[in-house]
């Protein structure tokens, strides 16, 4: 499609990818994308061994300090994923190349886990449920099934706009929005000073970024406890996803299949069919 038959939206201003599941990530200056989203992006989880689950922060009553650990790659992603490097929360660091690295991950966890690249088969998680104006039982831990074959928890691309962290930090100046919060691939800024949840609009579009990368926006992303888990210098906040729910149905940013991939950087212009 001619650019004359789009809309320029704005352009991409972080791109982030989260090599292994419910760990802080690493921000990116370009990447490519495939079917599978960015490269590399949920490429290796921990499993539990009582249970065969996928560690996840969205139980944090059972993973209370996966938020504490960082993964980066040891290298350059390209023909393949490569190794990772792992910062504990002490500050040691260790490879996903050392054979001690279970018996390491699991004394810093207090729970017995397996570093793991390719899913056991159907994989499950747990999510804890906070009572948010009525969201839900206090007490509840909900079982859900990952994406076949992945490490993902549904869409394997996230997307949210500036607009939509302005619009929250009018609404709760108090608050903390801080992008990484809400772990997503790709932050766009728009083009213009809108502030408010920009991109509810686009569920039912494509998006083109760049030359090549083509987004199908599927739906709203829904939020939860995650949001509001302490991780660096941002503290533990259960206002942020009060106002979430109460101001946009607990929904921040959107998915995205692949409609067709390529390299996608910061500064790319983003256009909306």
């Amino acid at each position: 499609m001619s650019d004359a038959a789009q809309t320029k939206l704005g352009s991409v201003v972080s791109l982030w990818r989260y090599p292994v599941k419910s760990m802080m990530g690493e921000e990116l200056n370009s990447s490519e994308i495939t079917e599978h989203g960015l490269v590399g992006d949920r490429a290796y989880a921990l499993i539990d061994n009582s249970d065969g689950k996928a560690a996840t922060a969205k139980n944090p009553r059972k993973w209370p300090h996966l938020f504490d650990f960082r993964a980066t790659f040891t290298e350059p992603v390209v023909a393949k994923v490569p190794p990772v490097r792992i910062t504990l929360p002490d500050g040691t660091t260790v490879t996903s190349e050392q054979t001690d690295l279970n018996r390491i991950l699991s004394n810093a966890l207090n729970r017995e886990v397996t570093f793991c690249a390719t899913p056991p088969g159907p994989l499950k998680g747990e999510q804890y449920n906070p009572d948010h104006e009525g969201r839900g039982d206090p007490a509840a831990i909900n079982e859900f099934t990952l994406a076949e074959g992945t490490f993902f928890d549904g869409a394997m691309l996230h997307l949210v706009t500036t607009a939509t962290f302005d619009r929250l930090r009018e609404l709760y100046p108090q608050g903390q929005f801080d992008p990484r919060r809400f772990r997503p691939n790709i932050v766009v800024q728009l083009a213009s000073d809108e502030k408010g949840f920009a991109e509810n609009a686009w569920v039912g579009h494509t998006l083109t970024i760049g030359s090549a990368v083509r987004l199908n926006i599927t739906r709203p992303c829904g939020r939860c406890v995650m949001t509001t888990l302490p991780q660096g210098h941002l503290p533990r906040d259960p206002g942020i996803l009060r106002t979430v729910a109460q101001h946009n149905h607990g929904k921040v940013g959107v998915y995205a299949a692949i409609a067709q991939g390529g390299i996608i950087r910061r500064g790319d212009a983003v256009r909306i069919e």
